[in-house]
């Protein structure tokens, strides 16, 4: 009787469990990513080195006539530039193996063009051994960038070139270990060297290089390897080289439509909603305003506030960060980029010091089948392969996190379970405040991950609400932070009169130093525009007036001001706003008449006073579709405006994909008169315009 009864007991017990019906998972909705594509997302930071030729040409294309001897770093040190990269929170490094003007950073067997007939280490030297070995040292992935343009091949644009392409990629791809991503560059056919022939060769670049071969080839030898750029890629470019992706950005492309020619470059900030392949976005930039190492730039790395931007609208919008960091001509990363490096990473880190979520108490409106499998605290356990998933029907719910006390915080970070595909559209964030919600964030997309800086917020719970979803909603991870105020610094502006100007937020109050010495809470305060017309470094700070928090210091740099400069003449456009071209102002523009013969197009500037030059600027127009780009210029000066004496010539090369302001250097020379030549427009334009036009002293 007794064995019946336990039987019994036994049966009963296994009821609830064997009644309880299986939830199934969700299932994947449109395209997917791959595993390598996968492996990809979670690299999220690494860095571009961009060394070669062009570091000791003083270029950023090179034009393929530059001799191999130029390459002789004094100091090289792969290692400091694997350190440094690691000390920044870094993932990889992707070497630039080779640029346009095809000089060769590996002892290639196919040309005599590398570093086997340069004076480094007598030509027996291999760079990118050298990095492989000290990436694998420090934990980085290695990653190479192989231009399919070579503006010294004498076969370029012929199909010759296309086996000595692949012959190249073929050495990168089994002589250095592991390739976590190939690098093709968007930059094909133009002018160049070509063996002497100095010509322009017009390529088809979708046709060209046959891009489904080359793939396939790849593939085979290096499955692993995740190709980026032209052709059917699996990365896509973000559509700019100034560090930022679109607040809505898909990882689908429709992919078929850019092959064909009819996506539009500026499309890539977004990506797809409507895309039929995973191709996520890769956001680069620069840490200075070129991608080759040019000393006149020391003082030109981009400044902390920028820095910080660039990570939360690359990593937090759902993109990877491939930060540029170009070694000088000593082989080295410069001192003024590792600090800057050192300051990002110290605010990044404390940033995500203090999470807020973990503890609090979890629910929310629907959750799939009502299994706990899928349930709300999957989204802070910390394990990503787990998810909070809403019923097959169900597109729009809401997410609750209730905490025991009221916490403060401004940092929100949520990633989609993506091995099932990206599907928020549309979602909003609300903190209840003293019993009260209050909408702090309303957003598009999420994808791998997002991060919101919302205002700091003391809250007893904080509800995500999903508004729209192309299918059920998959949400593996949430988190929250209270990061440290972070002050902005102030903006500082000078007009061609020397009226200087200085802006902050609100609740901040500037102070500045006009001697060169660091701005304290005792220097000059700012309550107004002031004049100062002579040559000046103006540095400044903001000042948080109730946590007496200080920005980084803004350090801006003046020559004599332009309020005695006036235009002399213009080969054509509106005589009557060309001083818009010297107004200090680079958001005015001028331009040119349209020319249909394409003259070269020449200003003519009047300094007022013989003073001594350097170098000049031309900065281009800021806004607009299309931006009316000079491609070659001319620049040449006069103490009498009769005699004139070219002082630089040249292109702007990849000025499309970086508009930004152009510094040209020379050798010191006394000048009253410029004259600028726009000797061609990008892309054959017809008109040229001028955003601004500066000297360096």
């Amino acid at each position: 009787m007794k064995n019946i009864f336990l039987l019994l007991s036994f049966f009963i017990l296994l009821t609830p469990i064997y009644s309880q019906k299986r939830v199934t998972p969700p299932e994947p909705f449109g395209p997917l990513p791959t595993q390598k594509q996968l492996d990809w997302h979670e690299m999220q930071f690494y860095a571009f080195i961009h060394f070669s030729l062009n570091t000791f040409t003083n270029k950023e294309w090179g034009y393929g006539d530059e001799s191999p001897q130029l390459f002789d770093p004094s100091d090289l040190d792969v290692r400091q530039w694997a350190r440094t990269a690691k000390e920044a929170g870094m993932k990889g490094i992707i070497l630039v193996a080779k640029h346009h003007d095809g000089f060769c950073l590996w002892p290639s067997a196919y040309t005599e063009r590398s570093v086997k007939n340069s004076p480094w280490k007598n030509g027996k030297g291999d760079l990118v051994k050298e990095l492989a070995a000290e990436c694998k040292e420090y934990g980085l992935k290695l990653g190479l960038y192989l231009s399919p343009w070579d503006r010294n091949n004498p076969d370029y644009g012929k199909p010759a070139y296309i086996t000595y392409f692949r012959n190249q990629l073929k050495e990168l791809l089994t002589n250095y270990g592991d390739v976590f991503e190939m690098w093709f560059d968007g930059a094909n056919g133009g002018d160049g060297y070509y063996g002497g022939a100095n010509e322009i060769r017009k390529i088809n670049t979708l046709e060209y290089y046959n891009w489904d071969e080359t793939y396939e080839l790849i593939y085979k030898i290096a499955p692993k390897t995740l190709v980026w750029g032209i052709g059917p890629s699996e990365a896509r470019w973000i559509g700019n080289e100034e560090g930022y992706a679109h607040e809505t950005n898909w990882s689908l492309l429709r992919q078929k439509d850019d092959l064909a020619g009819k996506v539009h470059y500026t499309e890539y900030m977004s990506g797809h909603e409507d895309g039929e392949k995973w191709v996520p976005g890769e956001t680069n930039v620069s840490i200075r305003p070129g991608w080759f190492y040019h000393a006149v730039e020391d003082d030109k790395v981009h400044t902390l506030d920028e820095m910080v931007d660039f990570y939360y609208h690359s990593i937090g919008r759902n993109s990877t960060f491939l930060l540029n960091i170009p070694p000088d001509e000593r082989g080295l990363i410069h001192e003024n980029d590792i600090q800057r490096l050192k300051e990002y990473a110290a605010i990044i880190k404390k940033d995500f010091k203090t999470e807020v979520l973990a503890k609090s108490k979890v629910s929310a409106s629907n959750w799939r089948g009502n299994s706990t499998e899928y349930g709300a605290k999957n989204t802070i356990d910390g394990n990503k392969e787990t998810y909070w998933a809403t019923d097959d029907t169900v597109k729009k719910a809401s997410i609750l996190f209730t905490f025991k006390k009221p916490t403060a915080f401004n940092r929100i970070l949520l990633q989609e379970y993506i091995k099932l595909g990206q599907r928020v559209k549309v979602f909003t964030v609300e903190a209840k405040v003293d019993g009260e919600w209050q909408t702090i964030a309303n957003e598009t997309t999420i994808g791998y991950k997002r991060i919101l800086r919302t205002k700091r917020v003391t809250a007893s719970a904080l509800r995500i609400n999903i508004i729209d979803s192309k299918a059920s909603i998959v949400i593996s991870n949430i988190q929250a932070f209270n990061a440290p105020t972070f002050v902005r610094m102030p903006a500082v502006q000078r007009d061609k009169n020397g009226m200087v100007s200085m802006d902050s937020e609100a609740e901040n109050t500037i102070y500045y130093t006009l001697d060169g010495t660091k701005p304290t809470a005792k220097s000059f305060k700012y309550s107004g525009s002031f004049k100062y017309d002579k040559a000046v470094e103006i540095k400044a700070i903001s000042l948080h007036n109730k946590e007496k928090i200080s920005s980084a210091i803004r350090i801006v740099k003046y020559g004599v001001s332009k309020e005695n400069w006036k235009v002399v003449s213009a080969s054509s456009g509106d005589l009557k706003t060309v001083n818009k071209i010297i107004d200090g102002n680079p958001g005015t523009t001028w331009g040119f008449e349209e020319d249909v013969n394409q003259h070269a197009q020449e200003v003519i500037i009047d300094l007022g006073n013989e003073i001594t030059i350097k170098g000049f600027t031309y900065t281009p127009q800021q806004v607009g579709n299309p931006l009316n780009l000079i491609s070659n210029y001319e620049f040449y000066s006069s103490i009498d405006g009769k005699t004139w004496t070219k002082q630089s010539e040249g292109e702007y090369s990849n000025i499309k994909n970086n508009p930004i302001e152009q510094i040209k250097t020379f050798d010191p020379v006394r000048a009253r008169y410029l004259r600028f030549v726009a000797k061609s427009g990008l892309d054959k334009s017809k008109t040229v315009t001028i955003g601004e036009l500066s000297i360096v002293e």
